[in-house]
């Protein structure tokens, strides 16, 4: 069992570092498995990687941070030999330093955590790189840009919420693109390379001013899973002229 984990986590990184480097150049779709039906799971991940997204968002809630409660890392673990995609694990839970090491364990590529979830975030970011993990910090709407100021140089994204966290298919919060544009110029100001990534109300609609304001990656849950055509529904994220 070790032999096979390994190579699942062999394959994962290789698509990670094939996906980062792809990126540089375009935006990237992370359908949200929150979003899917959970008693057929494998068939959600079959209809992301048909769609061309290489990513898959994994929004873990806790019932306390959030009040909704989602899954834990055996979810992580049983999709992690289901596809080659980057998994971007969302942790909204209190005290995610308790938590971190195992969502590596299960197989995340990215893990990413809440400024506002533990009073010791640097060190939580300390951690998960350590695990050979990307690291994350997320904010929600009440959290203004600057709280994550010291923080940039020691991460690999940052996830502005674009609503409040705790619920899929919700509006999003026009002020919150204005914090996505001040992260932006912070990461060019500053010689970063960051990726910048939006959860909350994307649509094809609201897609093109979450671009336009700085982001790489768009998160989408709801309006993913309900268009008729994902596949055409990410080029319209990204985007790129449908014929």
């Amino acid at each position: 069992m070790l032999i096979k984990k390994v190579n699942e986590r062999d394959l994962a990184s290789t698509a990670v570092h094939d996906t980062i480097g792809a990126m540089k150049s375009a935006t990237t779709v992370a359908p949200s498995i929150l979003s899917a039906n959970f008693a057929r799971m494998a068939e959600g991940i079959a209809t992301i990687e048909d769609a061309g997204a290489p990513w898959i968002h994994v929004d873990v809630m806790d019932g306390a941070f959030v009040p909704t409660i989602t899954f834990g890392p055996k979810m992580v673990a049983d999709i992690r030999p289901l596809t080659r995609n980057v998994l971007d694990v969302h942790l909204m839970i209190n005290a995610p330093e308790h938590s971190v090491s195992a969502f590596a364990d299960a197989g995340a590529d990215y893990i990413t955590v809440h400024y506002e979830a533990t009073t010791h975030v640097h060190r939580v970011i300390q951690q998960i790189r350590a695990l050979d993990v990307h690291p994350g910090i997320a904010i929600v709407p009440s959290t203004p840009a600057s709280a994550v100021e010291e923080l940039l140089g020691e991460v690999d994204l940052v996830l502005v919420m674009t609503v409040n966290p705790g619920y899929g298919g919700q509006s999003l919060i026009p002020r919150t693109l204005e914090k996505l544009a001040m992260i932006y110029a912070m990461r060019r100001d500053r010689g970063l390379d960051f990726l910048l990534e939006v959860d909350g109300g994307i649509n094809a609609d609201t897609a093109a001013s979450a671009r336009s304001n700085g982001a790489d990656v768009l998160v989408s849950g709801s309006a993913f899973f309900a268009a008729p055509d994902p596949a055409a529904y990410c080029r319209q994220l990204r985007g790129e002229t449908i014929a």
